[in-house]
């Protein structure tokens, strides 16, 4: 795989490295769930207070899954640590988690996890997994309609610079919705080629 950045100029050695990931799944009574998994691992030997973690051996391997409607609204939500630097201490929090049930992922949702699970009242890797799960949920979806299907103004415009209102971006795939002056026509079959 390539890589997209510059090489580095200097030589360099890895100590670390988290990886993140995020999987949507439709489930078979109209629900998805959003499943999140972070590991951190050390290239090195590594002492803690409560032991020495082998290099490569996980120092936090914790998920969340958060079962949600079309509408973003959480119906339940599981947390679960497999390895964390406290071990009997860190997995007691998990339960927290479920006071985000109710909560939608695209309506104020960052700011409702910061006051129910910020600081002392969740587990910092947990709650940090929790700020992209709006993404992932909206990436989940995407696919199963049409981007500009609907009635209203769609989701994704003006929520980034890409598909900012005034951008000839939008001008060009979502003519209705451009706001930087008159739209030009656009050919519908290189629009869905291009959307594919």
């Amino acid at each position: 795989m390539s890589h997209p950045l510059p090489l580095s100029t200097v030589p360099r050695e890895r100590l670390h490295r988290r990886t993140v990931t995020f999987d949507g799944f439709a489930r078979a009574d109209g629900l998805f769930d959003i499943e999140a998994h972070l590991i951190d691992a050390k290239d090195h030997d590594f002492t803690l207070l409560t032991g020495v973690r082998p290099a490569g051996a996980p120092v936090h391997d914790m998920w969340i899954r958060a079962t949600i409607d079309r509408n973003f609204v959480i119906h339940a939500i599981e947390a679960a640590t497999d390895s964390a630097p406290y071990p009997g201490v860190c997995h007691t929090i998990a339960p927290a988690y479920r006071k985000l049930v109710g909560a939608n992922l695209v309506d104020g949702f960052r700011k409702r996890v910061h006051d129910v699970l910020g600081g002392a009242k969740g587990c910092t890797h947990l709650t940090e997994m929790l700020s992209y799960l709006p993404t992932a949920a909206i990436q989940t979806f995407a696919g199963l309609r049409r981007e500009d299907s609907g009635p209203g103004k769609p989701f994704q415009l003006d929520r980034c610079h890409a598909l900012a209102t005034t951008s000839d971006n939008v001008r060009r795939h979502y003519p209705q919705w451009y706001r930087g002056g008159t739209p030009v026509a656009t050919d519908s079959r290189v629009t869905e080629e291009e959307r594919s």
